[in-house]
């Protein structure tokens, strides 16, 4: 019984690992956003860039080609092709979502310090 409780628990900490791990880099994160925001693909490299810190799109291209997309696959977060260069939901899908859905129910609770840039992009862009 203590075996398979030990089995089990390592197995949900190495979910958790593979969730963090793959969300510590920004393009990735864009990616999961994005995804969350459509039923089905996602363009790219236009869905990994963030508004905030506009990247170069030929040089982010082969960033997300070479290291992004394959890293998110690995773990089944995503399912992606080449040409063209889209991104969809893979079969785990749901476990990197999980992480954007909880901060979005708890936004008002973020620190300023996390969110302040959107805020004022958000503002800019009502005003504009």
């Amino acid at each position: 019984m203590t075996g398979t409780r030990f089995e089990n628990g390592r197995r949900v900490i190495e979910k958790w690992d593979d969730v963090f791990s793959v969300l510590d880099a920004e393009p990735r994160r864009r990616i999961v956003i994005s995804l969350l925001d459509t039923d089905g693909a996602v363009s790219l490299p236009e869905s990994a860039i963030n508004p905030n810190a506009p990247a170069d799109p030929e040089q982010l291209r082969v960033e997300l080609h070479h290291k992004h997309l394959p890293m998110l696959a690995e773990h089944g977060f995503i399912e992606w092709e080449s040409d063209p260069l889209i991104a969809a939901p893979g079969p785990r899908f749901e476990e990197v979502a999980a992480v954007f859905e909880a901060l979005q129910a708890q936004a008002e609770s973020i620190p300023d310090s996390l969110v302040v840039g959107c805020q004022r992009l958000e503002e800019e862009q009502e005003v504009a």
